[in-house]
């Protein structure tokens, strides 16, 4: 503990007298970024669910129109994504059918976040074409978890941010709350 001490206070040493080199190590992310260069022309979220593999893409739950994915880059433990199995672009480019399920989707994902992680709040937000994120043309809806207190020294300081649990636990909690609840 001491030790943790003293090493944070020669971190903030460092930050005051600008000897730090920012440089983090991320080598997870290399997966996604050999991805998006190789299938530039690919779009992930029309082509996850052709794949029939819903483990591996992280689906936890499939609609008619539209389908619920846990993010594979979260911000935070079970940041989900929700998106229209036909190519989209723009929120006008959806039918009332597909408009109206992914709404209920965002119900249902809030639902079994709740249940799950028990979240102090949540960041909902539509993500429309390439400069809105995660790099592709095809319209998705973010659900992000939030706690009060969930930031800590490391993104202020370092520009970091933690994710404490592994993909594949919070997918197999969040399946197991899909069948506590009512769809």
């Amino acid at each position: 503990m001491y030790e943790d001490y003293i090493n944070f206070i020669y971190l903030l040493i460092e930050l005051s007298m600008g000897l730090m080199l920012k440089q983090l190590w991320a080598p997870w992310r290399i997966e996604y970024i050999k991805r998006a260069v190789k299938d530039e022309n690919k779009c992930f979220l029309c082509e996850y669910p052709k794949l029939n593999r819903d483990e591996d893409f992280y689906i936890l739950f499939r609609g008619k129109f539209s389908y619920i994915l846990l993010n594979a880059f979260p911000y935070n433990n079970g940041h989900l994504m929700i998106a229209p199995y036909r190519h989209v672009t723009s929120i006008e480019e959806l039918t009332d059918e597909e408009f109206m399920e992914i709404f209920k989707l965002l119900k249902l994902s809030v639902k079994i976040l709740k249940l799950t992680f028990n979240p102090d709040g949540f960041n909902i937000g539509l993500n429309i074409s390439r400069a809105a994120g995660a790099g592709v043309d095809h319209l998705h809806l973010h659900v992000v978890p939030r706690w009060v207190g969930d930031t800590n020294f490391m993104p202020v300081l370092s520009e970091t941010k933690v994710i404490s649990q592994h993909l594949r636990e919070t997918f197999n909690l969040l399946k197991d709350a899909l069948k506590n609840v009512k769809i």
